[in-house]
């Protein structure tokens, strides 16, 4: 069997969706003048130092403000709470000269000091947030010589912190600390309130974990509203568990947006539609089917092989995605700096694949057990690439079984490698630009027990490489050691790397100044105006 067929049948089945949403099946509900309605996801709670994926960063960008910022497309990194910055020729002192009179979102002062608690928080949860700092920032090296200095000593020279910087929120100790229980750093508190500075302050009775959000205004948030003198006053997060149903709330009105993954088969319907249209944003976000290595057959060199030619990748992004994605066969964007242009991906085929598979099982390795591959039901790419997969292994006679989940269990699960699934799907979006946020933490053994490196690959010579790479100042003295680590690890296969992401997001044109950057994916309300 080919694989026109099961991509012709997705493709039916879009059609078929399509169709679905036009009849209409969600009551019309009346825009509101004044509240942005989307249909982003929730992260599993509101702490920004428990939680850092896509949905946080969205949530960060409105809640909450760090010391310096990412903007624009590309994106730059500038100064937000603090306006200038130094660091000493060793790369081992950083000092932050902050903006005089910041302030919380209950009014209280925001100086160094909370500057200092907010990191030190980071360090001693020691959850995703902390993970471009645990090895090299303890927490007595967090110091606030002055009201409005912060100053870091790192414990080895390290190029990445100032890029990842801006993925740290400044919380309001003063709230956090009234609500701790048993020295838990107010964790349990946070996980549904709100401690921030941002351009918009959490409802406190306008929250239920992941099923709704209400964000008002910060009329008083230091960057003013100079810039936009009708921006939107309340935000309102309502996802859904289906495409389906955001995209028909959207083209009825109930949204006005969808989240920044919809089904390539819906751009057509939303852009014939009177009320909506796509936009089209490119972004350095990588979408990986992982593989456990720690299990067989995945701890065979020539089984995870075999899988990554059994992928089809380009009828995926061509027929499946209809264009909207450009193959990356890189474990990082091929449009970050520190790739080696002479390493070639693998590519769709089957013979070889059956070759490969052959030697996995003169090896030993179990190639007809079933094997089961996880994906995020609330998002029909990671569901279609797993279904393509499927169909094409059914013809070298693997047995793949697609089992549905959810991103905050997937996250939680890859803790360990025996509750780690076989495969699962997933994307590494841009939480800091710097080949620290890809490769560094996905292939490093030292960050084994994170998602990013669930595959949970070994190999002494990349962690060699990776940690002498972080350790360097200069982007031309790192560049070459990322290269020759992302060759062996593209040698090893830990993982199969698909494409780097056009994001697609249905909005309605009653939407305007919209302002995008990779790093929260165009999730910063604070430029937006609603018309009428």
């Amino acid at each position: 069997m080919s694989a026109s067929g099961p991509l012709l049948h997705r493709r039916q089945l879009g059609g078929l969706a399509a169709g679905a949403l036009a009849a209409g099946a969600l009551p019309a509900k009346a825009a509101d003048a004044s509240t942005f309605v989307n249909g982003w996801a929730l992260p599993a709670n509101l702490d920004p130092h428990q939680i850092f994926d896509v949905p946080m960063q969205a949530l960060m960008l409105n809640a909450y403000d760090t010391l310096y910022r990412y903007e624009g497309d590309p994106p730059k990194i500038v100064p937000w709470l603090a306006e200038s910055h130094t660091v000493s020729d060793d790369g081992l002192q950083w000092e932050f000269k902050l903006r005089s009179g910041l302030k919380f979102h209950d009014g209280s002062p925001l100086t160094s000091e909370e500057v200092v608690y907010s990191f030190r928080r980071v360090l001693a949860l020691a959850l995703a947030p902390a993970g471009a700092f645990l090895k090299v920032l303890k927490p007595e090296n967090v110091t606030a010589p002055d009201p409005l200095l912060v100053r870091f000593k790192l414990e080895t020279s390290y190029a990445p912190f100032f890029a990842a910087i801006p993925s740290i929120c400044i919380v309001n100790p003063r709230v956090i600390k009234a609500n701790e229980k048993d020295g838990d750093w107010g964790k349990t508190w946070l996980a549904s309130n709100g401690a921030g500075s941002g351009a918009y302050r959490i409802i406190p009775t306008g929250y239920r974990p992941l099923e709704y959000l209400d964000l008002e205004i910060n009329d008083g948030h230091f960057l003013g509203w100079a810039d936009n003198p009708k921006p939107v006053r309340k935000i309102a997060y309502r996802p859904t568990k289906e495409s389906s149903t955001r995209v028909l709330a959207l083209l009825n009105g109930s949204l006005d947006c969808t989240d920044n993954a919809l089904p390539a088969d819906q751009v057509d319907p939303i852009n014939a539609s009177k009320i909506a249209q796509v936009v089209k944003d490119t972004i350095m976000r990588t979408y990986i089917i992982r593989m456990n290595n720690t299990k067989p057959p995945f701890n065979n060199l020539n089984a995870r092989l075999c899988f990554a030619h059994a992928f089809n990748y380009s009828g995926f992004i061509n027929e499946v995605l209809n264009g909207y994605a450009t193959r990356d066969p890189y474990p990082m964007p091929d449009n970050l700096w520190g790739i080696p242009t002479d390493a070639k991906g693998y590519d769709y085929d089957l013979k070889k694949a059956k070759e490969y598979m052959a030697k996995a099982i003169a090896e030993g390795a179990p190639m007809k057990r079933p094997i089961e591959i996880h994906v995020q039901t609330e998002n029909e790419q990671s569901v279609q690439g797993a279904q393509l997969f499927q169909a094409d292994l059914a013809q070298l006679g693997i047995n793949l079984k697609v089992v549905g989940d959810t991103w905050p269990n997937l996250t939680s699960s890859a803790a360990k490698p025996d509750s780690t699934p076989d495969m699962w799907v997933h994307w590494v979006s841009t939480y800091f630009v710097d080949p620290e946020n890809w490769v560094g933490q996905m292939y490093d053994s030292q960050f084994h027990g994170t998602w990013k490196a669930s595959a949970y690959y070994k190999n002494d010579a990349v962690d060699a490489l990776l940690r002498k790479a972080r350790g360097l100042v200069k982007q031309e003295d790192r560049a070459p050691l990322y290269q020759e680590a992302i060759r062996k690890i593209m040698a090893d296969s830990p993982d199969i790397w698909i494409y780097n992401s056009i994001s697609l997001m249905g909005i309605n044109k009653r939407v305007k100044g919209r302002r995008f950057c990779t790093v929260g994916q165009g999730s910063e309300v604070r430029w937006l105006t609603l018309d009428g």
